[in-house]
């Protein structure tokens, strides 16, 4: 080893020193003392790594104590803390996937606590006083919102479509157009998600242009499934052609065929009253004569993650005869936080005012403009000149693979603090407690009001001062 390097490495503190030391007390004592050695240590092995791989040329003549504590401080900090936490979400992405998608209502929380902190009736029948079934808790509020006759909850949508598949059309074949075997978040490919289920695809049409001779002309005696997928994440636009659900409904009729719809992201409000793009609703798939209608909890819902199958009563029975059910079937805090949403679909106004992904699709650009000014007072107030705050018209996105094409009007806080450049302060509160996270745009770092949540101003501001009072 050379002997600069050896030299640099015998100046590193023990664990056992660092375990003593008053600067990192603070940050050791709230810690299991086994856990915050473990973290010293790694942190230890870490530096001595990139002491031994730093060139000759490049290593300084002392250790630097400082940089060292600074590393192994963040290290007792990020150990205290959940790795999954809150996050302010400033990124203007209504439905974030990666942060989370729909925040729940009220309602919601308050229910998932309680079933969480108590015995609940989860499989069991409080009228007859034996066993019941998990799925009976939320079947006769989808009948009465959808019209459904029956219904059944997995853990997420991709859930429900390997299951609808696995169940109806093992080692058959489903045809569906080209156009829809779509690729979702998380290389979720719907060619694939077949194939695991022993469904044989049937692929038909082009991309493009799908007509309905081209379903009849691929039907053999071995198809068993119509499948159409709501294209939720992106639009083929220009020279198209699609089959209509009524249109698919007929064929699968004439050939006693059954024809399933993956709405994706489930939508029961015609949104289009809002001033946004029309969505099919899950009541009008089935009304349409879908024999089964899968979609997401979450998403455009606004509920927790789920994936919910609806439908006649002899599909719903067929699957919940396949042992995959058991395995797919969603938890007691899924099903208390569901359950909530959906009753508050039970009047329209309700649902627009308690959910929070409903208000901030449908919240007025007037509103978001004054909120936008008065939060850029507070910090003009807080911080003075060393701040930059300016309100910026912005674009929000709904997110999730929901309605890809609209663009909603927004207004955002544009921050400069010129000690640093803008990535730089994005990633400070990225890291910040609670983390911000944010956008880059235009030379400036973006704060977009349309998914800051009331809520959330103070952990904001906290986040921010935390970040500025570390550069003064």
């Amino acid at each position: 080893m050379d002997p600069k390097c050896a030299t640099l490495l015998r100046q590193l503190p023990s664990v056992d020193e660092l375990l003593r030391h008053p600067r990192l007390q603070p940050l050791v004592t709230p810690l299991p003392r086994p856990w915050a050695a473990a973290v010293l240590r790694r942190t230890l092995t870490e530096e001595r790594q990139r002491l031994s791989a730093c060139p000759r040329e490049e290593l300084p003549s002392q250790l630097d104590q400082e940089a060292l504590f600074r590393e192994l401080e963040q290290a007792l900090k990020a150990a205290a803390r959940p790795s999954l936490c809150r996050v302010v979400n400033a990124t203007g992405v209504i439905i974030h996937t990666n942060l989370g998608r729909s925040p729940l209502a009220a309602a919601a929380q308050e229910q998932l606590l309680q079933v969480a902190a108590h015995y609940s009736n989860l499989e069991y029948d409080l009228a007859r006083g034996e066993r019941g079934s998990r799925q009976e808790h939320l079947e006769g509020l989808l009948q009465e919102l959808t019209g459904a006759q029956a219904a059944l909850m997995v853990n997420n949508n991709a859930a429900a479509v390997l299951l609808a598949l696995n169940t109806l059309a093992r080692s058959r074949e489903v045809i569906i157009s080209r156009g829809q075997l779509v690729e979702i978040g998380g290389s979720f490919r719907l060619p694939e998600i077949m194939t695991v289920s022993g469904a044989l695809l049937r692929e038909v049409g082009t991309t493009n242009k799908t007509y309905l001779h081209d379903y009849e002309r691929a039907i053999t005696s071995e198809t068993a499934v119509l499948l159409r997928v709501h294209p939720s994440n992106f639009r083929i636009l220009g020279f198209t052609r699609e089959v209509s659900l009524p249109e698919l409904v007929a064929l699968g009729r004439s050939y006693d065929l059954l024809v399933l719809e993956d709405l994706g992201s489930g939508c029961l409000l015609d949104l289009s009253r809002y001033g946004l793009e029309k969505e099919p609703t899950v009541q009008e798939t089935l009304a349409a004569g879908a024999d089964l209608v899968l979609f997401s909890g979450d998403k455009l819902l606004g509920g927790p993650q789920a994936g919910l199958a609806l439908g006649s009563r002899e599909v719903v029975a067929r699957l919940r005869q396949n042992p995959l059910t058991r395995a797919l079937r969603p938890d007691k805090l899924t099903l208390a936080a569901l359950e909530a949403t959906l009753r508050l679909y039970l009047e329209e106004p309700q649902a627009v005012a308690a959910l929070p992904t409903l208000k901030m699709l449908t919240r007025p650009v007037a509103a978001l403009a004054r909120q936008a000014r008065a939060l850029a007072r507070v910090m003009r107030r807080r911080w003075g000149p060393r701040l930059k705050v300016e309100v910026r018209p912005s674009e929000a996105r709904v997110g999730g693979g929901a309605l890809p094409q609209a663009a909603l009007p927004s207004r955002a806080l544009a921050l400069e603090f010129p000690p640093l450049a803008p990535h730089q302060l994005e990633s400070r509160l990225r890291q910040a407690q609670p983390p911000v996270i944010a956008r880059v745009e235009q030379g400036s770092l973006l704060l977009d009001l349309r998914t800051i949540l009331p809520e959330d101003q103070s952990a904001l501001l906290a986040a921010l001062e935390g970040v500025l009072a570390d550069l003064s």
